[in-house]
C-alpha cells in the first residue's frame, strides 16, 4: 500500500495557510503533516518532519521564497511547488523560480481561480512531484557562501507591495499637505523627506496626520512601509528604504550630508530604487538646489515612475528642474495632479510623457 505524500505549507499568511491545508486535506493521499509563517520556521520543519514535499510562497517577511528556494535547491533538494500572487506565467520571478529548481508555479486564487480549482490542481501536482526527478543546481563557491551566511546572492526582484517615495524642500510643506490630504485610506506605502531642521519634523507630522485620512508620522528605524502610512523623515537624519524578505521597512542613519543636506533626497531615492524598482513611484516637488535629481534618475532607470512638478506650482523651480534636465522625470506634472498620479500608479495604470 502506497503512503501518503508529507506536505509541508510554507506562507506568511494565516488565512492560506488554514486554506491550502483544508483543501489539500480532501485530497487523495495527500497529508499536509505542517504549516510554517516563513523560511525560518520552515527550516526547522523540514529536519524534524521529513515531508515529501513542500509549497512556497514567494512573499514573506525575514527571507524571500525566491531566496529561500536557492538555499534548500543548494543544501537540502526536494521537490518545491511555488503557490504565489506573483507566480504568473512569463513575469521574471516565476520564470527565476523554474530556474532556481521548483517544479512548478501556481497562482493564487482570484476572481477567475478559485480555491476549490487551486486545491485540485495543487493536488495534483504533489501526487506527481515525489516522481520528478530533481535537477542539480550549480552555483561554485561565491553562491555556497552567501547562502551559509544568510546573505541571498539574488534577491528576488518583485513584489506586490508598491511604495511611493517623496522629495521636497523650499516650498514642501504645503506641497506635501495637499498631496496626503487627497490620499485615501487605502493608498501604498509612502516615504517623505523635507529638507526641515532637527525638532520641526515631529511637530510637522504631527499636524499632518491631524488632517489626513491616512496616518502619518515621524519615521522611526525599523518602521514598517505600509498602505495607509506616510513616514516623513527625521530632521538631521537620512531616511532609506529597505526590505525584509518581500516587505518593505525604513532605516534612520546618520551619516554625511549629501548635497549638503541631512536628510537628502538623493539618499532616499537611490535606497527606493535598489529597493523597490518597478514598484516605486518617485515624486520630486518644488525645492531649491538639486537633491533628489540623480536620486529619481536611478528610480527611472530601476523601472519605476517618476514624476516632477511642474514650474508654475512650484514656490522654487530648482529641484524638479534639475530632476527634468538630468532625465530623471518620465512626466511633469502641476502639484494639484499629484494624488491623481498616486492612484493611477496604485491601481496599475502607467502613464506616458505629455
Amino acid at each position: 500500500m502506497t503512503r501518503d505524500v508529507r506536505v509541508l505549507i510554507v506562507d506568511d499568511s494565516s488565512i492560506v495557510r488554514q486554506v491550502l491545508s483544508r483543501e489539500l486535506g480532501r485530497q487523495e493521499g495527500i497529508e499536509v503533516v505542517g504549516t510554517a509563517p516563513d523560511p525560518y520556521v520552515a527550516r526547522d520543519m523540514i529536519v524534524s518532519l521529513r515531508p515529501d514535499v513542500l509549497t512556497l510562497d514567494i512573499e514573506m517577511p525575514r527571507m524571500d521564497g525566491l531566496s529561500f528556494l536557492r538555499r534548500l535547491m543548494t543544501y537540502h533538494p526536494m521537490p518545491v511547488i511555488i503557490v504565489s500572487s506573483l507566480a504568473v506565467e512569463g513575469r521574471e520571478t516565476a520564470m527565476q523560480c523554474l530556474e532556481a529548481g521548483a517544479i512548478d508555479v501556481i497562482c493564487k486564487p482570484d476572481a477567475s481561480y478559485s480555491v476549490g480549482d487551486l486545491g485540485a490542481g495543487l493536488g495534483e501536482l504533489i501526487r506527481g512531484a515525489t516522481r520528478v526527478r530533481l535537477r542539480p543546481q550549480g552555483g561554485g563557491r561565491r553562491n555556497a557562501a552567501a547562502a551559509a551566511d544568510g546573505n541571498p546572492v539574488h534577491p528576488m526582484i518583485e513584489t506586490t507591495e508598491k511604495v511611493v517615495a517623496i522629495g521636497a524642500s523650499t516650498g514642501g510643506t504645503e506641497a506635501l499637505r495637499t498631496i496626503l490630504e487627497a490620499m485615501p485610506r487605502l493608498c501604498p506605502g509612502i516615504v517623505m523627506t523635507q529638507h526641515m531642521p532637527e525638532g520641526f519634523t515631529t511637530s510637522f507630522a504631527q499636524r499632518l496626520d491631524g488632517l489626513c485620512a491616512i496616518d502619518v508620522r515621524e519615521a522611526s528605524d525599523g518602521d514598517r512601509v505600509v498602505p495607509g502610512l506616510a513616514l516623513l523623515a527625521p530632521g538631521n537624519r537620512h531616511l532609506k528604504l529597505a526590505r525584509d524578505g518581500a516587505r518593505y521597512l525604513v532605516r534612520v542613519t546618520d551619516g554625511p550630508r549629501v548635497c549638503r543636506h541631512r536628510p537628502s533626497v538623493d539618499v532616499l531615492f537611490e535606497s527606493t530604487a535598489r529597493c523597490a524598482g518597478a514598484n516605486a513611484l518617485g515624486i520630486i516637488l518644488t525645492g531649491m538646489g538639486n537633491d533628489g535629481a540623480h536620486g529619481l534618475l536611478s528610480m527611472r532607470r530601476s523601472g519605476a515612475l517618476t514624476i516632477a512638478q511642474d514650474e508654475e506650482s512650484c514656490v522654487v523651480f530648482g529641484m524638479p528642474r534639475e530632476a527634468i534636465q538630468c532625465g530623471g522625470a518620465a512626466l511633469v506634472r502641476p502639484l494639484g495632479a499629484m494624488s491623481d498620479e498616486i492612484r493611477r500608479f496604485a491601481a496599475g495604470v502607467r502613464r506616458s510623457a505629455g
